[in-house]
């Protein structure tokens, strides 16, 4: 029969349907995970998790039933409710049996919804699970209890969860037990008859016997959670939480399990008098016991005696916070502060002055998104600062990844081939040297244009990019539409995508998979995927690793790296903790322990992820080590020349560094009166005032024989402006990872970047040059001041840029350096040092600082235009001696050009 045919096909379209509901992210999830080798990974997770839901869902819905079940059973007579049901019928007796059965039918689903519900909010704990089943030691020892570091780690996480549960399940075991016996009328509550049945009561009594049993146990592992408590001087376990919380809590417990046994012995007894007893000696004693009295200890006798009792355990919140932060590893070093750099000083620290970088993040992306993005549908997503070995020296850069960005093609582009099929990557990269910068004041470039080219930089072989910052939507490649690689001229280059990664759709099965997971009907209709093609997704860095690994914490700046002629992407991440004891949680963060344990290497155009233990020492990162064998591989397995390329990060920096301002007070008189609390210097920032963040600088150390790149951040004390010390962490071989804190003397002065930028803007050749550009229909922006530690003195350095009021091209004009009381501004750093240290320009080190510009007549008429304007800038400001030279200049450059170009 025809309809009998469509009504099936129909049922079979709907069954189907739902089972790809169900199970699309099942086995896109399975054919990614194969596709990247990471399939034991996959399983080891999805068992896990089915296991854990199997164990709670049967557990919570089998008890939920069993009590449900048990209370339809042992209720004495049917309730108002059945009655009103009967019409009021004599005959109930007839019906009894008949509706006990329906109550245990009805208990079923509701049981199985709760029991549904619970085991869907407890299976993210998967990973405290399998943490606890794989743990390694910590290898330390708490000061309270004598416990590893590893069972605050591992093992009381996994306690408190299972205790979490019972206690709900029980809740919820006490309320639908409650509920069919109040339905049936065993227990009542009208003002006018209390009452409750034996069979409620008894049955109330075995559900409250076993509250108690996991009350005691609550109580007990509330014994370790005293080492989380914050009482406002001390993080952790202070005086009252052991003197007087600690034996209250043996109290409870003990109390709690005389309540349970109490409750049991209802079950004879029958009497409401005990249960209530049991909960009022619990309850009562526990608000008595746990608040109150130690309440009012701590408010008579510790506050006024708080130094003297509090010392002991303030040691123990300073050095397990520490520990915790991984600050116990910090090497303190005085800095004598001199006054005394001269230009010979600086000539013996050429590299430190040849790669202070003068090109700011946020000039520097306007100016490449202008100069370098080329066309519209290319974005860079931000600036990364790295070190190379270029031209025999060691020099610091900055890199930035030109990604295609599909949703960015014009609107009537906006297609499904181009957007899937068409326009899939992007190419190449941009870098420049963090100091030089062309004539006209725009950087000067290592590695430009598409395909790259590089003048002075690493050649790049491979630059197309399938995986980045930006590659935010899927792509299918091998279709019988080549892919768009790069414009040249008016015509477009194509290519096909040859690399590993890859998912194959080429069956009508897996297209429809994954038209189905995109909710995209084109892949399962375009002519244009065929049977070798593959779908690319999951592209971007932070979701293609949080995928494979979700417990590791992200730092949030991946930074791209060229290697051997390709590009690849570094992701720093972390092992992260809220149960290492004694520690002072970092505010907002959710965590009071981290170690920078994993570095990951994605490459740009296959796709692959790789990651690496960095800190084999930490047992988060071990115990994951056990779980996913196959997943993690020694550092020393990493390719060198990216091993060249790791760098301390900054999330972890700025972590270390906020709780550092505290604790890097040892003395416990000195800790808790907070009289040497530091915080992170204030700079200027769009016209206000914003906090100065960490930044990369190559420079030599005092007493050291070369120089390193490090990742620093100034200090100034609380309240105040002045610099008090400066942090570095060291990012090169051998000695990476290590950190070191500078400290200046406490009796002299030392300027901090807040007071430097006060003294700039005082400088009154400085503030009314400023003045004069902003009415002359150019915007200026102050770059960030750094500070440049060299030998035993302090530089600082400022750049500066122009940027018309229409435009969106910021040139780098001028440079301001800081010296001690003298302020000076010049149009490159060579002429700002040579200023400061009253040398003649020509003497400064500044092949390294200042760019002359190739020798084409293009170049020389760029260098025409910008005298023109120093020289127009010049009579505006009445300086008749700079105009005079600036003509001159611009004669000269103008016959160069002339010369250059062929002419006489």
């Amino acid at each position: 029969m025809p309809w009998t045919g469509i009504a099936v096909a129909g049922v079979v379209v709907v069954a189907v349907l739902v089972i790809l509901g169900l199970s699309s992210g099942f086995l896109v999830d399975w054919t990614w995970f194969a596709s990247l080798g990471y399939l034991d990974v996959f399983w080891t997770v999805v068992l896990t998790r089915a296991l854990l839901f199997g164990v709670v869902f049967i557990g919570t819905a089998g008890f939920l039933w069993l009590n449900g079940a048990l209370a339809a059973r042992y209720s004495r007579r049917i309730g108002a409710l059945e009655q009103q049901f009967l019409g009021g019928q004599v005959l109930t007796g007839l019906f009894d049996e008949r509706r006990r059965r329906l109550w245990r039918f009805l208990v079923l689903p509701v049981a199985a919804a709760l029991g549904l519900l619970v085991a869907l909010g407890e299976i993210g704990n998967w990973d405290v699970l399998l943490r606890f089943i794989h743990q390694v030691p910590g290898g330390e020892t708490d000061p309270v209890f004598g416990r590893d570091i590893g069972f605050y780690l591992f093992s009381l996480p996994a306690y408190v969860a299972l205790k979490n549960w019972l206690l709900t399940t029980l809740f919820l075991g006490i309320l639908i037990a409650g509920t069919v016996y109040w339905l049936h009328g065993d227990i009542e509550l009208d003002p006018v008859r209390r009452a409750i049945s034996p069979a409620a009561l008894a049955h109330g009594s075995a559900l409250l016997g076993g509250f108690f049993a996991v009350k005691a146990g609550s109580y007990f592992l509330d014994r370790y959670l005293l080492l989380y408590g914050d009482n406002g001087v001390v993080v952790g376990a202070g005086y009252a939480d052991l003197h007087i919380e600690l034996p209250i809590l043996w109290l409870l417990i003990g109390l709690a399990v005389l309540a349970a046994f109490a409750s049991w012995a209802n079950l004879r007894v029958r009497s409401a008098r005990l249960p209530v007893a049991a909960l009022v000696g619990v309850f009562g004693g526990s608000f008595v016991l746990s608040i109150l009295v130690p309440g009012l200890v701590e408010r008579f006798y510790v506050k006024p005696n708080e130094l003297e009792l509090e010392k002991p355990y303030i040691e123990r919140n300073i050095a397990l916070t520490r520990r915790a932060y991984d600050l116990h590893q910090i090497d303190v070093r005085p800095f004598p502060i001199e006054q005394n750099l001269t230009f010979q000083a600086l000539q013996a620290n050429r590299e430190t002055i040849d790669n202070i970088r003068l090109w700011d993040w946020q000039p520097l992306m306007d100016t490449y998104a202008q100069l370098q993005e080329i066309r519209t549908y290319y974005k860079f997503h931000d600036v990364d600062v790295d070190r190379y070995h270029l031209d025999d020296s060691y020099q610091q850069v900055t890199l930035s990844a030109r990604e295609l960005k599909s949703s960015l093609l014009p609107a009537n582009a906006q297609t499904w081939v181009n957007r899937h099929l068409l326009f899939t990557h992007g190419n190449g990269v941009v870098m420049s040297p963090v100091t030089r910068k062309t004539a006209e004041g725009l950087p000067f470039y290592y590695l430009q244009d598409i395909p790259p080219v590089a003048t002075g930089g690493p050649t790049v072989r491979e630059p197309r990019i399938y995986f980045g910052e930006e590659t935010d939507d899927y792509v299918v490649v091998k279709g019988s539409v080549p892919e768009f690689d790069y414009p040249k001229g008016k015509d477009n280059i194509y290519g096909n995508y040859a690399g590993k990664d890859g998912v194959s759709v080429g069956n009508y099965a897996m297209r429809a998979l994954f038209a189905w997971y995109f909710g995209d009907v084109n892949l399962l209709l375009s002519r244009y995927v065929t049977s070798d093609s593959r779908i690319l997704f999951r592209r971007t860095i932070q979701e293609r690793v949080a995928q494979i690994a979700p417990f590791l914490r992200l730092d949030h700046d991946p930074y791209v790296v060229v290697s051997d002629g390709r590009l690849f992407w570094i992701q720093d991440a972390y092992t992260t903790s809220d149960y290492f004891p004694y520690a002072q949680p970092l505010p907002g963060a959710g965590l009071n322990y981290i170690r920078n344990s994993v570095k990951i290497v994605v490459d740009a155009y296959n796709g692959t992820v790789d990651f690496y233990v960095a800190d084999p020492s930490d047992p988060l990162v071990a115990t994951y080590a056990r779980i996913f064998p196959h997943l993690f591989k020694p550092l020393a397995a990493m390719p060198a020349d990216l091993q060249a390329h790791v760098r301390y990060p900054e999330d972890l920096f700025f972590m270390q560094a906020q709780i550092y301002r505290t604790y890097h007070m040892e003395s416990p008189e000195v800790f808790y009166n907070r009289e040497d609390l530091w915080q992170f210097p204030r700079e200027p920032s769009g016209g206000q005032n914003a906090t100065m963040m960490p930044y990369y600088i190559i420079m030599r150390l005092p007493g050291e024989p070369r120089a390193e790149l490090f990742l620093m951040l100034p200090m100034v004390p609380s309240q105040r402006e002045n610099m008090i010390a400066w942090l570095a962490a060291r990012c090169d071989a051998p000695d990476y990872g290590k950190v070191i804190v500078y400290e200046f003397p406490k009796d002299r002065l030392v300027y901090g970047p807040f007071q430097i930028e006060a003294r700039i803007n005082q400088n009154t050749e400085i503030s009314q040059q400023l003045s004069l550009w902003n009415q002359l229909g150019s915007r200026v922006i102050r770059g960030n001041l750094l500070v440049i530690p060299i030998g035993h003195s302090v530089l600082y350095v400022s750049p500066l840029y122009l940027r018309a009021e229409t435009g969106q091209l910021p040139e780098l004009k001028r440079v301001i350096a800081a010296y001690g009381d003298k302020v000076v501004m010049a149009e490159t750093l060579g002429g700002a040092l040579a200023a400061l240290f009253e040398e003649p320009t020509g003497t400064v080190p500044h092949e390294a600082v200042t760019v002359a510009s190739p020798a084409g007549a293009d170049d020389h008429l760029h260098a025409a235009l910008d005298h023109y304007s120093r020289a127009i800038d010049a009579l505006r400001a009445g300086n008749w001696a700079t105009f005079g030279s600036e003509l001159d200049a611009l004669h000269a450059a103008l016959e160069a050009a002339q010369h250059a170009g062929g002419g006489r």
